[in-house]
């Protein structure tokens, strides 16, 4: 909820108007500040100075506790106002969710995963000749005196005759002399042969055919980017899987885990890492089609660390993914003497449907992406077991807060300063008044 200008009153006027109202009661009778005092104007009202000294300070901490803006020195916000969902007015909102079972098994469900993006786990149908391939074409006869091997041809190592190799023309079509035009775009080379034997059944003896691609011009793959040799190579005809590409390819450059994948298929496109492919197998190692585009990209994954830890700053996660809990091992661990277990908060972007799924009201929110503050409770010994299962992501931001005592230290050391400074000029005149009645006992 936004939080209104009422409750920021403290400002910095308001500060200064509370500082000219102790120093007031501190001295009554000065009229201006500052200004020189003499020893009269100390000692004068040094007597009454000492009982006034409490009743500031509880001033000063009832000033301090009424107002909604601390003046305090922190890291960040409050974990209260976090956990409350507060926030100023007209700045972003936000959606604060409890991290448990529930909130880790419907993040693992909307992991991306290449065998969810494209759900067709069937191997690739069989490679089809498109335009512009190049194919042979060869034709056998059963005997000597038909269409094709004249019967005074002699001495043969077989019947057949070899066609000049063609390209497959914009129609999709290839010729065959006494066939005529053949259609070959978008069929197997089983289909191609089957035609020409057709059209050649009535006038060559007993014809059979054999079409192969004499150089694949299409049905190709592209391996692009971080890989050690780029290209653009055939699909094989066996079929084959990602992996299995990327390694004719020449595998990538590094050892992966900085490395992420695109894979673009039919005008669609997801992106995982590429540790995914090699330790989820199933279900992102699917195979790869004619006509997909792999792309292989570096991008160091790193998280953001602030508030309540043994170190603060950005963090890489040197491995392919890693677990809140790793992630606040990388940082040090909460500090002991500042950060509140309970307090522990992860901010992330996600999706309008996966915000749907964490029971988030997502009525208030524009875009299609959702600002959600995840709680993890580390009070709860069973905590722990949570921030092992909850999976970190690129960019997330990881803040601990103060333990709410910290602030109450922080006020207590304000008002000690304060106590001092009004201390000191009391001490400085009873000094003087020592000093002037010992010189005059000396006369």
């Amino acid at each position: 909820m936004p939080r209104s200008a009422a409750t920021c009153a403290f400002t910095q006027q308001s500060r200064h108007a509370t500082l000219v109202v102790v120093l007031r009661m501190l001295f009554p009778r000065l009229t201006g500040f500052p200004r020189l005092l003499s020893f009269g104007d100390y000692w004068g009202q040094a007597v009454t100075v000492i009982g006034r000294v409490r009743f500031v300070a509880a001033l000063l901490l009832g000033a301090v506790a009424a107002s909604g803006c601390s003046i305090m020195p922190k890291e960040g916000p409050a974990g209260g106002e976090i956990r409350d969902g507060h926030y100023d007015a007209g700045s972003l909102p936000y959606a604060v969710v409890k991290v448990t079972p529930h909130t880790i098994s419907v993040l693992a469900a909307a992991a991306p995963e290449l065998g969810r993006a494209f759900r067709d786990s069937r191997p690739p149908r069989g490679i089809v000749f498109g335009v512009g391939d190049i194919v042979s074409v060869t034709i056998f006869e059963a005997a000597a005196g038909g269409l094709f091997i004249p019967s005074e041809a002699g001495v043969r190592p077989g019947n057949f005759v070899s066609l000049p190799n063609q390209s497959i023309d914009n129609d999709g079509n290839i010729s065959i002399p006494y066939g005529g035009v053949i259609r070959a775009a978008g069929r197997t080379p089983t289909q191609v042969q089957d035609e020409i034997v057709n059209v050649l059944r009535n006038r060559a003896i007993e014809p059979q055919a054999v079409v192969a691609t004499a150089d694949q011009r299409t049905s190709l793959v592209s391996v692009l980017g971080d890989v050690n040799a780029p290209t653009r190579m055939p699909a094989n005809a066996a079929g084959e899987h990602l992996l299995d590409t990327i390694t004719r390819a020449g595998g990538p450059h590094s050892q992966g885990y900085d490395e992420w994948l695109m894979l673009e298929r039919n005008n669609r496109r997801e992106i995982v890492p590429f540790g995914a492919l090699v330790y989820e197998p199933r279900l992102n190692n699917i195979w790869t089609h004619p006509n997909d585009t792999i792309f292989l990209y570096r991008e160091s994954q790193t998280f953001a660390g602030f508030g309540a830890s043994g170190q603060q700053g950005q963090f890489n996660f040197d491995a392919w993914r890693i677990s809140l809990a790793e992630g606040l091992g990388k940082m040090g661990g909460l500090n002991d003497s500042l950060a509140e277990p309970s307090y522990v908060f992860l901010y992330r972007g996600e999706t309008r449907e996966v915000a749907a799924a964490l029971g988030i009201d997502c009525t208030p929110y524009q875009g299609p992406i959702i600002p959600v503050v995840y709680n993890l409770n580390l009070r709860d010994p069973a905590g722990y077991f949570l921030a092992t299962k909850f999976q970190m992501r690129n960019k997330d931001v990881i803040y601990a807060s103060n333990a709410e005592v910290v602030d109450v230290a922080k006020a207590m050391n304000f008002f000690r300063l304060v106590v001092a400074t009004a201390n000191d000029p009391i001490v400085m005149a009873t000094n003087v008044f020592t000093l002037k009645t010992t010189a005059a006992a000396a006369k």
